[in-house]
Formats: C-alpha cells, sequence, structure tokens
C-alpha cells in the first residue's frame, strides 16, 4: 500500500492530537482535583469555529482588534486540527489562598468569582500539551480568541473556561510571521 505524504501528515496531527490530550489530563492540578477537559475538532467543525471566531473579532472588538481575531481565524482555516483545552469551575478550598482575590473560597463562590486553581490548571495543561506538539515537530499555537470562540458554541459546557491550541504540518509554519488580513 502507497500512503501519500498529506494522508500520512494528517494521521500525525490526529495522533499528536490526541496525545496533547493525554498530556493535558496527566498534567499536575491543584489539590489533585482534575477538572480538566478536551476536544479536537477538524474539517467542517473547524471550519465553524473559525467562523465563530470572525464573528466575534468584529462584534465586538471594532475594526483594529477585529484584524487579530480575523488574523487567528485564518490560521484555523490553515490548520489541520484544533485541540480545545477547558477547564471546568471548581472551588478548591485551598486555605488562605486568595488568588481570586477573596479571602477564601466561600467569599469566592458567594460573588460568583472564579476559583484560580482552575486557571493555574488550565496553563499548566496548555504548556504539557503544547510542549508534546513540540516535541513532535508539529507547528502549533495557542490562542485564547479559539477558546473565546468555543465558549460561545452550544457544544461547550457552561461552566468551564477555554483555550485553543491550532496545529499545522506545512512547509512554513504559519504561525509565524503571521500578518494582519
Amino acid at each position: 500500500m502507497i500512503y501519500q505524504s498529506g494522508q500520512m501528515e494528517e494521521q500525525a496531527v490526529l495522533q499528536v492530537a490526541a496525545q496533547m490530550c493525554a498530556a493535558a489530563r496527566t498534567a499536575p492540578k491543584a489539590k489533585g482535583i482534575d477538572e480538566i477537559c478536551t476536544v479536537v475538532l477538524t474539517g467542517k467543525d473547524k471550519e465553524i469555529l473559525a467562523e465563530k471566531m470572525e464573528e466575534i473579532g468584529e462584534r465586538d472588538f471594532g475594526a483594529s482588534a477585529a484584524d487579530w481575531y480575523l488574523r487567528d481565524a485564518q490560521n484555523v482555516k490553515d490548520a489541520q486540527a484544533v485541540v480545545l483545552i477547558g477547564a471546568r469551575q471548581n472551588y478548591r478550598g485551598v486555605a488562605e489562598c486568595s488568588f481570586c482575590g477573596f479571602d477564601n473560597c466561600g467569599a469566592c463562590k458567594q460573588e460568583g468569582a472564579k476559583c484560580a486553581m482552575g486557571f493555574v490548571d488550565l496553563g499548566i495543561a496548555l504548556g504539557s500539551a503544547a510542549a508534546v506538539a513540540a516535541d513532535a515537530r508539529i507547528d502549533n499555537r495557542i490562542m485564547f480568541s479559539i477558546g473565546k470562540a468555543w465558549m460561545e458554541t452550544e457544544e461547550s459546557p457552561e461552566d468551564a473556561v477555554w483555550q485553543g491550541i491550532a496545529l499545522s504540518v506545512s512547509g512554513k509554519n504559519i504561525f509565524f510571521d503571521r500578518k494582519k488580513k
């Protein structure tokens, strides 16, 4: 059987995306509480996400900031896959933490604020996942614009915050020397 380069590159991206999800899952968590969730998008689902990114850029940021949302959306369209990593809201009960800006978890929860530990866990999971892609020589870029767009879709759990990592295999890194479009 003959496998063409495009087929093998697509397979490599999907294998690495799976390994990135595993890396996010096994990344260290505050108090050992795992609230990380992952999703991988390709094809039409990835295109719908890119369109949502364009919509947000035009709707929320006006002409100047919309440029970078449009640029990120184009990167998502050009990428072979997107790995989404999220952290569901959970109050950890870390004594005297105050990273959230409140005296304790009870005060944070009472005010409807978000526990900072979930954001810390999300950052560690993102770094672990991006390292997997880099080690596999898959071009990647973490984008909060991907996560914001995902949070506005019906598929996203309401109690989670998300970031996205676009993945690409091409002759030139599409995330380097990015120009505003």
